[in-house]
């Protein structure tokens, strides 16, 4: 059985399905390419899912039941879904390695509010950094991971952007004495050495 929040969902993303025609059965009543479908917060208590407060939750599979189903369905109309998912809340690692499964795409985001990137000067531009775990591959059992590691975010007023993250080089004045110290010790040496092999070979091979 799935959840009953769960099975109304999939019965209206079908309805609108079949009725648009995005399924390629009927014309499409207005022009249009794809279906666009958003859904937030997908496995919080806002859908009667008990994941995110039990380890032991009653229905374990229900989520997982409703992203299979809701794949079978995009997989068969010219539909697209994008969903949130709050990951840091759900205390079972099973169920996550299950959604990411089933998913085409991950990605997982990181703020800097709380944490000490917030205060770091170096990150000063950026809100959050930007994980993907996993990208698609078509004609593939086995799902690409992107060698992109270095993303961020940041929020405008109306947009929510995402550039490569770029810090700047460290030009504090935050650098120890001793470490001043231990570079000018290293360079009297380099000098000095210079000197003593100038002294005893004038000429040089090269």
């Amino acid at each position: 059985n799935m959840n009953s929040a769960y099975a109304r969902l999939l019965q209206s993303i079908q309805r609108i399905i079949y009725q648009e025609g995005f399924d390629g059965s009927n014309p499409q009543k207005k022009q249009k390419n794809i279906l666009r479908i958003g859904i937030q917060n997908l496995g919080s208590m806002l859908w009667g899912d008990d994941i995110c407060s039990s380890d032991t939750p009653k229905d374990i599979h229900s989520l997982t039941k409703f992203l299979y189903v809701l794949r079978g369905l995009l997989r068969k109309s010219l539909s697209a879904c994008i969903i949130t998912v709050p990951a840091h809340l759900i205390q079972n690692k099973a169920i996550m390695e299950r959604v990411t499964n089933l998913s085409d795409m991950v990605v997982g985001l990181e703020s800097f509010i709380g944490s000490e990137r917030e205060t770091n000067p170096l990150y000063k531009d950026y809100h959050g950094l930007v994980h993907v775990h996993q990208i698609p591959r078509l004609n593939s059992l086995i799902c690409d991971v992107s060698d992109t590691k270095d993303l961020a975010f940041r929020l405008k007023r109306k947009l929510f952007t995402i550039e490569r993250l770029h810090l700047p080089p460290d030009l504090s004045d935050t650098v120890s004495r001793t470490s001043k110290q231990d570079l000018a010790e290293s360079a009297k040496l380099l000098s000095s050495g210079c000197g003593a092999m100038a002294i005893g070979k004038k000429h040089l091979d090269f």
